[in-house]
């Protein structure tokens, strides 16, 4: 049996027929730019009240994270309407992600420390400023280099 040949306008339409449901997945799987920000307000919250050292304070700052925290996953997981394959992000992308962690994370506590050790008040509240502020503007460039490296991923299979 003899293999039907496609002509080339047929196929060229079908790759962009796939280019364009592949935008709109990776477009509808990417953190909003409400997300960081409210992270990073949640964060801050959370630190300061811990470092308040009143027990009432620590109890209302938990709670808060977590039912803001909870607030989040929710909106998120009903936002979502698919799911990005691992292989869609790559190597490029996972390392983007773990750099911008401990970026935020080395900031954080390298902050937090020397913050601590020349005697200022709530370092770690103030430590967190950055950190927080760091979610907020790297946060959606990180979904905008992740959304880059998705699209550029070729069509039939991870490389």
């Amino acid at each position: 049996m003899e293999t039907p040949r496609i002509p080339a306008i047929d196929a060229e339409l079908a790759l962009a027929e796939v280019r364009s449901r592949r935008e709109q997945v990776v477009g509808a799987n990417l953190v909003p730019g409400w997300f960081w920000p409210t992270i990073g307000v949640l964060m801050l919250l959370f630190v300061a009240a811990v470092e308040s050292a009143r027990p009432w304070l620590v109890a209302a700052g938990t709670v808060v994270y977590v039912l803001g925290l909870g607030t989040l996953i929710v909106a998120m997981v009903r936002r979502s309407r698919v799911q990005v394959r691992n292989n869609l992000i790559g190597a490029r992308g996972g390392l983007a992600i773990a750099a911008f962690t401990l970026v935020l994370v080395a900031v954080g506590i390298g902050l937090g420390f020397a913050l601590e050790t020349l005697g200022v008040p709530a370092p770690a509240t103030l430590a967190c400023v950055p950190v927080a502020a760091g979610l907020a503007s790297g946060g959606p460039a990180l979904m905008s280099y992740l959304r880059r490296v998705m699209l550029t991923r070729p069509l039939g299979g991870a490389q």
